[in-house]
């Protein structure tokens, strides 16, 4: 479960954002360019502070204005995968994979190299440089990444957006697969209807920074009233 009630001032633009969601499977955010859906993953994420209100995931309070609780980033137990792969140029991809691996938790559940590798289809992969990559092939290892941290959740912002169509469809049939394969929650964001349909389970609708309405993709992408 996923509950988030929070508010937000950015210069003239407003964010309250207030829902609840079971999170399964992918639940995606969506809504045209500009109307708070990163600003919202980034409170989750912790990368931006709510005016006030409350995160909640899983039983697990990550923000509490009333209560004075604002959990640190690095204790979250977020995954984020961004629209450009951020992954260190001077370390190989294994060594980029290895430092998601040392970001996870003593304890944690162990989510296993070895498969994260092979849904992802980057094993040929492990020995070269984010600079030899096509943006596709830096998109799945950024994924592998996120995995091998051991996260609660996983927050993906537009991951496809800065790809062409040709790259895009590399890369769908290997989020589907992660979807699949791992029992981890994905937050996904995105202003692509075709990516939500072909995706999501969840529809979170945004509109000018506020919730217009939250249910299955197929209910809601039906609805005429919101078109």
């Amino acid at each position: 479960m996923i509950a988030i009630d929070v508010q937000k001032q950015l210069g003239d633009f407003t964010i309250l954002a207030r829902f609840q969601s079971q999170v399964r499977g992918i639940v995606a955010l969506f809504g045209q360019s500009g109307s708070g859906k990163t600003s919202i993953i980034n409170m989750l994420a912790g990368l931006l502070e709510p005016d006030s209100g409350r995160i909640e995931i899983d039983g697990r309070v990550l923000f509490d204005s009333e209560k004075g609780i604002n959990i640190k980033i690095e204790d979250r137990r977020i995954g984020y995968v961004f629209q450009e792969s951020r992954l260190f140029p001077h370390f190989s991809v294994r060594s980029n994979l290895n430092y998601g691996r040392k970001r996870a938790p003593a304890g944690s559940r162990e989510i296993d190299f070895d498969q994260v590798i092979d849904v992802l289809g980057i094993g040929h992969l492990l020995d070269q440089k984010p600079l030899t990559l096509s943006g596709g092939e830096k998109q799945r290892v950024a994924l592998g990444r996120a995995l091998l941290a051991n996260p609660d959740i996983l927050l993906m912002d537009e991951p496809l957006a800065s790809l062409d169509v040709a790259r895009k469809s590399e890369i769908l049939p290997f989020i589907e697969m992660v979807r699949d394969s791992f029992d981890v929650p994905i937050i996904y964001v995105s202003h692509a209807i075709d990516e939500i349909i072909r995706l999501a389970d969840t529809l979170v609708l945004l509109d000018n920074g506020k919730i217009a309405a939250v249910g299955p993709v197929e209910e809601l992408t039906s609805r005429l009233d919101l078109r």
